[in-house]
């Protein structure tokens, strides 16, 4: 079996509301879909979101980089040979991990359909039963906060993710303590200030201000790149700390490993270059006792997928936020949600359905690769 032929759309996904975070506002989420084909008429699908303010990617960026290095470098070559489709890949084009990410996803998507098996059962098997997701609130003023955090639970959620870090740390403050006094003690709380506090001093004063919060973890504190800053402040709480965007390459893991820089890792594919290397990340994590979450850069049906798959067949991954469907108002794949559970086809390969109707409509470019014989 051999890829022949590629597809590229560029699509923006529409929100039901804008996504806020410390670092951006965004109307809609743009991504590059991948289609792969063989010679023996397989298709599979693959996803990229990129995020230039954590990968250095833009995502016309990496449509440009599929279409022009990385599809050609692998056309030809047989979606099992993933190890060496990844030297491949690596070999033509330095990091840009997210559009790595979209070759990788649609040649597992190929192997299961191939085999007939879902992906996480070539990957490891099922390790876990049931796949959860909280509720994500993007930052808004306490009061709506905590109003939407109890709606939340009203509506079947078990977990809440906070988004914080636009403001001042202590307006952040105000946010988590006003959401925990209006879900009460028992709900499970996550912060994500997706480096935010900006300096240990900063987010180790904030810290302190919600030891007694009761809250699962805070993620990444501060800026990605200071590490010795994060095992500061990991001293100096008893609450987890979690490594997000501080963590994209295999080298990040054992940095943040030698200088015990996290409770908690969130390995994400597109940070990391797909489902291959994020299972190679979880399970070197395994061997130095931390626990991981596979987490989103807001995917579709079929980035999303990809991530839930991967978290099945691994036994440390013990939490998952793949919730980009549920935040948009039009989608091109099936992938299934009863709060707080994710239903997870058992299929072969993604066991995602795209409806080729809404992928034309949401496309604002496309190129083909190939055709029927290399």
């Amino acid at each position: 079996m051999k890829i022949t032929k590629a597809t590229l759309y560029a699509v923006r996904f529409p929100l039901k509301e804008p996504f806020i975070i410390s670092y951006a506002t965004y109307p809609d989420m743009p991504a590059v879909i991948l289609e792969l084909e063989t010679d023996t008429g397989l298709i599979g699908f693959g996803e990229s979101v990129a995020d230039e303010h954590v990968t250095g990617e833009f995502f016309l960026g990496a449509f440009e980089n599929l279409k022009e290095v990385l599809v050609p470098a692998i056309l030809g070559m047989n979606p099992f040979d993933i190890e060496a489709i990844h030297a491949k890949m690596d070999s033509a084009l330095v990091r840009n991990p997210a559009a790595k990410a979209a070759v990788d996803i649609a040649c597992f998507d190929l192997m299961g359909k191939a085999t007939g098996l879902p992906v996480y059962q070539l990957i490891g098997g099922k390790t876990n039963e049931r796949l959860t997701y909280p509720k994500v609130l993007s930052i808004e003023s306490p009061e709506i906060m905590a109003t939407k955090a109890v709606q939340a639970i009203e509506d079947g959620y078990t977990s809440l993710k906070l988004k914080v870090g636009a403001d001042k740390a202590q307006d952040d403050v105000d946010r988590i303590k006003a959401v925990r006094e209006a879900v009460g003690p028992a709900v499970p709380i996550r912060v994500d200030v997706n480096q935010g506090w900006k300096t240990p001093g900063i987010a180790s004063a904030a810290v302190r201000q919600l030891e007694g919060l009761d809250l699962s973890w805070i993620e990444q504190p501060i800026r990605m790149s200071d590490l010795h800053g994060l095992a500061e402040i990991r001293t100096k709480t008893a609450v987890p700390i979690m490594a997000d965007e501080s963590l994209q390459t295999m080298e990040d893991l054992l940095e943040i490993i030698r200088l015990g820089a996290a409770d908690v890792i969130n390995i994400k594919l597109m940070k990391c270059g797909g489902i291959y290397p994020a299972a190679q990340l979880a399970k070197t994590a395994e061997a130095a006792g931390l626990a991981c979450q596979v987490g989103s850069m807001v995917e579709s049906s079929v980035g999303s997928a990809a991530g839930y798959h991967t978290a099945m067949a691994r036994n440390n991954i013990e939490t998952t936020e793949l919730t980009g469907p549920l935040l948009f108002s039009e989608e091109i794949g099936d992938l299934q949600y009863i709060h707080p559970n994710v239903l997870l086809a058992d299929k072969p390969g993604l066991g995602v359905t795209i409806d080729r109707a809404q992928l034309a409509k949401l496309t604002v470019k496309t190129h083909i690769i190939g055709g029927t014989t290399v």
